[in-house]
């Protein structure tokens, strides 16, 4: 581990939600978004749930069921279009890029096809964000597995420096998904700025862990956050408006924000949609809970800067 990220590490480990609070957060650093398949499968309904909101860009990650490097050259060009005209940004985009449907055996060929074909989309979207994860476990050795995991996150990140992106690891699913030694060991790997982390407040439910404990070891290397909050183990997730549930998002935020976080905060509900678990209904359309969702963040967020937020609304 290099010195810069030993000392970062403990920096962020020392940190308490009190220390926060008197950095003061600044209401222009806050910037809210939605990946949008959770409001609807279809472009123009995700677009509407964002701009009830008065938000300034979209998360993208499907669209009509399709994931965004799937897409046809036609279809993107209308999902692009239809984004320019509505004046919205892209937050990030979501890859399956050693996702949990990728193990560590499956063919890296795809993951490198899915990434070279988004490095286009970004630029034309006008984001740099890559969303990825570090391939779950199929049956190798815990030495080949870290071995491996390595190996392609480090060529990933290369070819990412290449084309001007850069990739946030989620921390969900694979290698690192729950242990921040590991988290700052992709890092070391990676060598450059091409990757960096990507903080969901609540997925510790179902991986079993506390997410915000994590946090306080990787905050400065955090350049993406997701929004999702509920109750329940490993066995069974209960989602819930964020606030209501066990994630503590409101210190996860006081604890980023303190730190000088600078990225968007983007709402994953799952409360009625998971296109991960197949719960999405083709037909489903959720704009109104998208955008309740959205609104108790808000109120959240009016916590953390004294009421003074927001600066402004489309």
């Amino acid at each position: 581990m290099t010195a810069d990220i030993r000392s970062a590490e403990v920096r962020a480990s020392d940190a308490r939600p009190s220390d926060a609070r008197r950095s003061g957060i600044r209401r222009s650093g806050i910037r809210l978004s939605g990946i949008g398949d959770e409001a609807a499968p279809g472009l123009d309904r995700q677009i509407e749930a964002v701009r009830r909101l008065g938000w300034d860009s979209v998360e993208l990650r499907s669209v009509d069921g399709v994931p965004l490097a799937d897409l046809d050259d036609a279809a993107f060009d209308r999902v692009a279009g239809r984004i320019a005209d509505a004046g919205l940004g892209v937050s990030c985009v979501d890859s399956r890029i050693g996702n949990w449907a990728r193990t560590v055996v499956s063919p890296f060929a795809d993951d490198l096809t899915e990434l070279d074909r988004l490095a286009g989309r970004c630029d034309r979207l006008g984001t740099r964000l890559v969303r990825i994860m570090s391939y779950p476990n199929a049956g190798l050795p815990e030495g080949d597995w870290e071995r491996e995991v390595l190996d392609r996150v480090r060529r990933l990140a290369a070819r990412a420096e290449d084309a001007g992106l850069v990739l946030v690891h989620e921390n969900c699913a694979g290698w690192a998904a729950t242990d921040p030694a590991r988290m700052l060991r992709l890092l070391e790997a990676a060598e450059g700025p091409a990757l960096r982390l990507l903080f969901d407040v609540g997925n510790g439910i179902a991986y079993g862990y506390e997410a915000y404990d994590l946090l306080a070891h990787i905050a400065p290397y955090v350049a993406h956050v997701h929004v999702k909050d509920g109750t329940g183990d490993t066995g069974a997730q209960f989602y819930s408006l964020p606030g209501d549930g066990d994630c503590r998002v409101v210190d996860s935020l006081r604890l980023l924000y303190g730190h000088g976080y600078s990225g968007a905060v983007s709402i994953e509900p799952h409360i009625n949609i998971r296109p991960h678990e197949g719960w999405s209904d083709p037909s489903g359309d959720y704009v109104d809970e998208f955008v309740a969702y959205g609104q108790r963040l808000e109120r959240l967020v009016r916590e953390l800067t004294d009421g003074d937020w927001p600066p402004h609304r489309l």
